[in-house]
């Protein structure tokens, strides 16, 4: 029991806890991470090419990442590819799953959007998604060079990471949405 000497009240410890949850007074809990890059596959791993560019226009460089975002009712997964040079978003896809042909929209969108000249670099994380056969082979279909991050190193895709956490402060955490089709 805790003594409230200003008022001679005497309050258990469970009381505190539920009216404090009641006027939401408890500290925000961490919510459970969700793993989104597997990069434990046998495929192919690309030297990281972005680390050594000098960017002068658009579609030198495009980085990609994917994250997943908690919604009210759910959380879906979210793969955006940046133009590194205007740090513009020009290809993004939302999905309730990480399966396969979802992970080539956000890729087509900036090809179709922006249709790059051979020698383009595409630099992402390790992740099976980008390590994949039908996404290297779409990439080298366009003649883009492929990049990734260095083993642990987050930081080598810190860009597409920064973005994604400033869409998700601004925009996401703001508005609360619902469910996928709210969102999308």
């Amino acid at each position: 029991m805790l003594n409230c000497c200003a008022q001679g009240w005497k309050i258990n410890h469970k009381r505190i806890l539920r009216l404090m949850r009641v006027d939401n007074l408890l500290g925000v809990r961490r919510r459970k991470f969700i793993l989104t890059t597997d990069s434990k596959h046998g495929l192919p791993v690309y030297p990281n090419l972005a680390e050594e560019l000098v960017l002068t226009s658009i579609d030198q460089l495009w980085v990609a990442d994917i994250t997943y975002v908690r919604l009210q009712l759910e959380f879906v997964y979210l793969a955006v590819l940046l133009d590194a040079f205007s740090r513009r978003c020009i290809g993004w896809a939302l999905q309730r799953t990480l399966e396969a042909a979802w992970r080539l929209r956000p890729l087509r969108m900036a090809l179709r959007r922006r249709r790059p000249r051979p020698g383009l670099v595409h630099h992402s994380d390790r992740g099976v998604q980008y390590a994949s056969r039908d996404y290297t082979a779409q990439l080298e279909q366009h003649g883009i060079r492929i990049s990734m991050s260095r083993n642990a190193m987050p930081y080598d895709n810190a860009q597409a990471e920064s973005f994604i956490k400033t869409l998700k402060y601004e925009e996401v955490y703001r508005t609360e949405y619902r469910s996928l089709e709210e969102a999308n």
